[in-house]
């Protein structure tokens, strides 16, 4: 019996040590990353970066890059979020514990792991090849195409957690809205959603934060542009466009300029996921 107690033990300290080490290891090149990040990008703020455009090569900035991945993000999360809330709640209210509903959710996580880059050739075949061809090349690539790439990115984190969010709500609160005589659809729309409603947020904010850095899919539909477009039929530049271009570039000062557009983007992503906390705690504070 002492001989098992130890062998189990021994066990469990090896399991629990190697878990240690791989944590620290992951947290490790995480801090190097953004200390990296932190370091290079600040040294390369300037105000230019804020007002000047990528026209003007290594004397520019980002403005039109900036405003570019806005646009293109924006019209991406518009896309998702009413498809992935509806689609999440027929999930969790219509289609729970039904062959078809797990068959949905498997494809689903199917999509959530997806490369970015086949969505990005997919738009490009249904969007951008088409759109060529009916406007005999008048437009081609477009923000609009990158908005609808990434919301195919952004929609399968949004269906996932709107049926989480759901499924966590108390069956008490089913019960006692039906015993009153209340209609499905209402119950769904005005109380379910209602007390999801934190968390439903919170993942379409994580969507957000996960698509804003997206490049692959952008290169193949927005494809870039070095001046200042806010119309979104028109090629359209994008902060992770810029970066992975001037990554690329053998110049000093580009280089110093894919370092602040990451830091920006870094920034962006970081105050969105501290949004997303923050709605959480308030909605758990609420109800204590």
């Amino acid at each position: 019996m002492s001989a098992l107690y130890l062998r189990r033990r021994l066990t469990n300290w090896i399991a629990l040590s190697l878990s240690v080490l791989a944590t620290l290891i992951g947290l490790g090149f995480l801090a190097w990353i953004l200390w990296e990040t932190l370091r290079q990008g600040i040294s390369a703020l300037d105000l230019k970066l804020f007002t000047k455009i990528t026209a003007y090569g290594a004397d520019g900035g980002l403005a039109n890059a900036m405003v570019g991945s806005l646009i293109i993000d924006l019209i991406g999360i518009a896309i998702a979020t009413p498809i992935g809330v509806l689609a999440g709640t027929w999930l969790a209210e219509y289609a729970n514990r039904t062959k078809l509903g797990e068959t949905i959710r498997f494809l689903n996580d199917i999509l959530l792991s997806a490369p970015s880059i086949v969505m990005g050739l997919f738009v490009y075949t249904i969007v951008v090849l088409p759109s060529t061809a009916l406007t005999h090349g008048d437009t081609t690539f477009s923000g609009f195409a990158g908005g609808v790439a990434l919301a195919l990115i952004a929609l399968p984190v949004i269906v996932r957690t709107t049926d989480e969010m759901l499924r966590l709500v108390p069956s008490t609160l089913r019960e006692a809205a039906l015993s009153l005589g209340v209609p499905q659809w209402k119950l769904t729309l005005q109380i379910l959603i209602r007390a999801a409603r934190s968390g439903i947020i919170t993942g379409v904010l994580l969507a957000l934060a996960r698509i804003s850095g997206e490049t692959a899919p952008l290169l193949f539909t927005a494809f870039g542009n070095n001046f200042m477009v806010v119309n979104p039929m028109n090629k359209m530049a994008s902060l992770p466009q810029i970066i992975y271009q001037y990554a690329n570039d053998p110049g000093e000062a580009m280089h110093a300029l894919a370092w602040a557009g990451a830091f920006v983007v870094t920034m962006f992503v970081l105050l969105l996921s501290l949004a997303s906390r923050l709605v959480l705690s308030r909605n758990k504070v609420s109800h204590d």
